[in-house]
């Protein structure tokens, strides 16, 4: 009978380290959604100040990843962080569906990325672009966007937008936001920066937690601006 190693018995370092990050991510998510749901709920200079706030943290966060000689890329960070802003406060401005519209955006960014984290990690297998993002899967994106379906589905059972067009919704969403989190990982790689920054506890900076927000909501903006007009963004988006 062959006798078991002490290591093999033992958790491994990388074990633990992997177990206390998921733990910080899930206290900081308990933390920071509520205050996140709080300040969307009563939206007006609340969340334009939040807004802002975060918008100017991308930007800083991004002048430290590109340097400060590099023009050309600060402009885009200025740009990127811009449009989040203004895309945030548009989406919240309908008084009627702004509240609800931006809870939409929010939970397909939060289920797409819960999804393609335990997808990915349950079931692993072909990787969705290894050049830029080694750790990413398709089973992860497809776990995040199932989740993303999901919620446009209880939405439409609560009446609270039609089911078809809610999933077609769910679906670009869920889609521009892994594109997001694909374009700050690639960004990263570009400048050989592994994280954005440290100011979240288990998860980085604010580009590494906002990236897919950042491109739903814009997206989700002029979705709602072509259809609604700038005062009807929540509006023209929730209802077809």
């Amino acid at each position: 009978m062959t006798d078991v190693k002490q290591d093999d018995a033992t958790p491994k370092p990388a074990d633990d380290r992997g177990l206390r990050n998921f733990l910080m991510r899930v206290l900081t998510a308990l933390v920071l959604i509520p205050v996140a749901l709080g300040v969307a709920y009563a939206g007006g200079w609340l969340w334009a100040g939040l807004v802002t706030l975060v918008s100017v943290g991308l930007f800083i966060e991004w002048r430290t990843i590109v340097g400060a000689q590099r023009t050309g890329w600060i402009v885009l960070g200025v740009v990127y962080a811009a449009v989040a802003l203004a895309a945030s406060v548009m989406v919240r401005l309908d008084p009627v569906w702004g509240f609800s519209a931006l809870i939409f955006v929010l939970l397909i960014v939060w289920v797409t990325d819960i999804g393609g984290y335990f997808a990915g990690r349950g079931i692993g297998g072909p990787k969705l672009w290894p050049r830029v993002s080694p750790k990413k899967t398709w089973a992860g994106a497809i776990g995040g966007l199932v989740l993303s379906l999901g919620v446009a589905a209880g939405f439409a059972s609560y009446g609270i937008g039609r089911l078809v067009p809610l999933l077609v919704l769910a679906t670009v969403l869920s889609v521009v936001s892994q594109l997001g989190d694909l374009f700050e990982s690639a960004v990263k790689r570009r400048f050989g920066v592994k994280d954005s920054g440290h100011i979240i506890p288990g998860h980085g900076g604010l580009l590494d937690r906002l990236d897919g927000y950042v491109f739903a909501v814009i997206a989700a903006a002029l979705l709602g601006l072509l259809r609604g007009g700038a005062d009807g963004v929540g509006h023209g988006l929730m209802v077809w």
